[in-house]
């Protein structure tokens, strides 16, 4: 586009390419490292029932910065890597989870399943690092100078306004089936997180190109669009938040990991082609490479993700109170576990006492058989069934 510097394939060029991408490495390793802190906190103030709340453990506050400085550095790695090469780095922090849950939170499983899950996960790692190396050698290379004026040029151009204009139809289309016609699939949810995400990427590499020309002394904080591109990243952020949210009270967050990261990435990559044009100065072989590494990095967390436990549903059952006698339903989830049966016939029982005698019936005479309680008198009555 005519009036938007670029710099040159050079030193600076690759310089500030590995610059952003150890920054989103080292983000995205800071974010893993924390929420797995997180979760350690909490796994440990239940194990040992600490009155506690989570937020007044040093674990948790720990966990806390770590996500900030994480989140910071792939903030600051927008403003010198291109969008198609940040992005996919998000598999990192796919792979260190996995990495961590087995070691840290010592998520293990039976010897029967080694084959079925840490091989495929063992495989999983090897594309996503193989699919990393793939598009971060043969990404594209070419920066513009994120000032303001080429940040309006870039926004009032018609590639981008026929980009937006085609997403708030989608968006709004995706947004009345899933609010309206109760459409709510995965696959739609994660479509309105990924296309509000393609809109954040885009504001956020601008708002972090223009803080770091104005802290290297180009100051670009008087300019009203860095204030609109502001306000744009806060809103898209939040409503993802808010989708993501909706999502995880639906479906399985290895699931969601999986397809959000997918999609999102996708997005994103064409969010950056189009408002950044990094694909302009790039020739076939290398654009054909740098897909390829994005499928083996898809593929990857595909397989890493697969893997991961998930929470059996909880269903009713019932249990007996041996003092009075009164069954009870227990047909609330959050209020009691649902005892595991162990493949016996004593269903229901907290204790599993099928290893145990059954008791000798006492002889009865025939005048005892030959009285036989009424067909139509109950033991109990409804009212004595009472509800967990």
């Amino acid at each position: 586009m005519a009036g938007v510097q670029y710099t040159a394939v050079g030193g600076d060029s690759y310089t500030e390419n590995l610059i952003g991408t150890l920054l989103a490495i080292f983000g995205n390793l800071l974010v893993s490292i924390a929420v797995s802190i997180q979760k350690y906190s909490h796994v440990t103030l239940a194990g040992t029932k600490d009155p506690r709340a989570f937020y007044r453990t040093k674990t948790w506050w720990c966990g806390l910065v770590l996500t900030v400085l994480g989140e910071a550095a792939n903030f600051v790695s927008y403003a010198f890597a291109p969008l198609s090469l940040i992005a996919p780095l998000n598999a990192v922090s796919v792979i260190a989870s996995s990495i961590l849950g087995f070691i840290f939170l010592r998520e293990k499983w039976k010897p029967k399943e080694f084959l079925k899950r840490y091989v495929l996960s063992f495989l999983g790692c090897i594309l996503t690092v193989a699919g990393t190396y793939l598009f971060a050698t043969f990404g594209p290379n070419y920066h513009q100078k994120l000032t303001a004026e080429n940040i309006v040029k870039q926004v009032v151009g018609w590639p981008f306004l026929l980009y937006v204009f085609l997403e708030i139809i989608t968006f709004c289309l995706l947004l009345y089936f899933y609010k309206q016609r109760n459409a709510n699939y995965l696959v739609v949810i994660l479509l309105l997180v990924a296309l509000l995400g393609s809109v954040t990427v885009i504001t956020v590499k601008a708002v972090a190109g223009m803080l770091v020309l104005s802290v290297q002394g180009t100051m670009q904080l008087n300019y009203p669009i860095f204030y609109v591109m502001f306000v744009c990243m806060v809103a898209t952020v939040v409503f993802q938040a808010t989708f993501l949210s909706q999502a995880t009270h639906l479906y399985d967050s290895s699931m969601i990991a999986c397809v959000n990261y997918i999609l999102s990435t996708s997005f994103a990559i064409v969010a950056g082609a189009i408002f950044y044009l990094e694909f302009n100065h790039e020739d076939i072989l290398h654009i054909c490479m740098f897909l390829l590494g994005c499928f083996s990095c898809f593929l990857g967390v595909f397989l890493i993700t697969k893997n991961r436990k998930r929470l059996k549903a909880f269903e009713p059952y019932v249990t007996m109170d041996m003092s009075q006698g009164i069954p009870t339903i227990h047909d609330k989830g959050w209020r009691a576990v649902q005892p595991d049966y162990n493949g016996s016939f004593s269903y229901g029982a907290l204790v599993n006492n099928d290893s145990v005698a059954p008791a000798t019936l006492p002889e009865l005479d025939h005048d005892q058989l030959a009285v036989t309680p009424s067909p139509t008198a109950a033991p109990y009555s409804s009212a004595d069934l009472k509800n967990d």
